[in-house]
């Protein structure tokens, strides 16, 4: 193995040449536990943690590592090493943290495709696929569509679904493929390229793991029934971690998400419902709000049918979701800069004491 298949790049390289670290090792990190991380090197995976500085200078959530990470690291026992960088990331997928209104969940880093997968028999959603999209758009990753178990349903009930789904998205690879007989996995395999990071999106239960294994060509991931009482995996991941390919693509599997909540602090929004964003162009006003206005081509679009009415819904709620996060982030904000103020008071008031 060598660092090229785990997704080393000329980026990589050049800022590995500028910050001088020719000293250290490079490694990919593949799982992460309570910040302790494990490093794939050429030489073999190590059990890693940050060294001190590294750990009291970071000042949020993205300054600590995450899974699809490259790092520079130091060996110091059999598998051991410490981190002293963390390189540049290409991208990150990250979701609003479940049950905190104004923080982030780094979900993977430096991700080419999202493998976004959803179960037709069950978990088929449109709404909670715009989430992903959404995600998706705003990391700056490619999304790709599947749609898994489509042995479980009847053709016709799934040449149905296919259809109302190209109402709701556009120009997005959508490929169905039932993992136990093997459907579908030929028409997925040439976007899997050698070199490229996939990261598995969706819920439990919708089949991830056992397309991870069939992808991989080896059972890597357990996989197991679904309980009947709540519809979920009975055997699903609990962790994040990156996993090498049989074709030579790198793919990172992650825990099913119950909760998807957007930050969309790039444009992911308006990517997912460009149809939206065309039609906006030609309403009456330029502050529309797509509620109530006279002249408002996307209420003249719903009127008509041109535009699906659960993706304007959806749309609406969403843009309220980023709409809350950013003014919670923004409180955040101002309650950490007083915090800093009252710190600094505090300092400047026991110096002056001392004299």
């Amino acid at each position: 193995m060598t660092l090229e298949d785990l997704g080393y790049n000329d980026r990589l390289k050049a800022y590995y040449r500028e910050r001088q670290l020719d000293g250290y090792s490079i490694g990919r990190i593949v799982s992460e536990h309570k910040e302790r991380y494990t490093v794939k090197t050429t030489d073999g995976e190590f059990q890693s943690e940050l060294i001190g500085n590294l750990r009291f200078t970071a000042e949020s959530r993205y300054d600590f590592p995450a899974v699809g990470d490259w790092v520079a690291i130091s060996e110091y026992d059999e598998d051991k090493a410490l981190i002293h960088a963390i390189f540049p990331r290409s991208s990150i997928i990250e979701r609003q943290a479940a049950g905190r209104s104004a923080q982030v969940q780094i979900i993977a880093t430096n991700i080419d495709y999202g493998l976004i997968v959803q179960a037709v028999d069950r978990d088929f959603n449109p709404n909670r696929l715009e989430r992903y999209l959404t995600i998706c758009h705003a990391s700056g990753v490619e999304p790709i569509v599947v749609l898994t178990k489509i042995d479980l349903i009847e053709e016709t009930a799934l040449a149905e679904l296919l259809t109302g789904l190209s109402r709701r998205i556009n120009d997005i690879p959508v490929i169905p493929v039932s993992n136990t007989e093997g459907t579908g996995l030929a028409e997925l395999a040439p976007y899997i390229q050698a070199g490229k990071t996939y990261c598995l999106l969706g819920s439990s239960g919708v089949g991830k793991s056992t397309l991870l294994n069939r992808l991989a060509g080896t059972d890597l991931m357990k996989t197991g029934d679904i309980s009947d009482a709540v519809s979920k995996g009975k055997h699903t991941t609990t962790h994040r971690e990156l996993i090498l390919l049989e074709r030579g693509g790198i793919l990172i599997d992650n825990p099913g998400m119950r909760e998807v909540g957007i930050t969309d602090a790039a444009g992911g929004l308006e990517m997912t419902f460009d149809q939206i964003m065309e039609l906006a162009d030609a309403c009456r006003f330029k502050n529309c709000t797509h509620q109530h206005e006279q002249g408002c081509a996307v209420l003249e679009a719903l009127e008509t049918g041109e535009l699906e009415e659960a993706a304007y819904e959806n749309f609406q709620k969403m843009q309220r979701e980023r709409a809350r996060f950013e003014a919670s982030k923004a409180e955040q904000r101002r309650k950490d800069k007083s915090l800093g103020k009252l710190y600094k008071r505090i300092q400047e008031e026991r110096r002056r004491n001392k004299f």
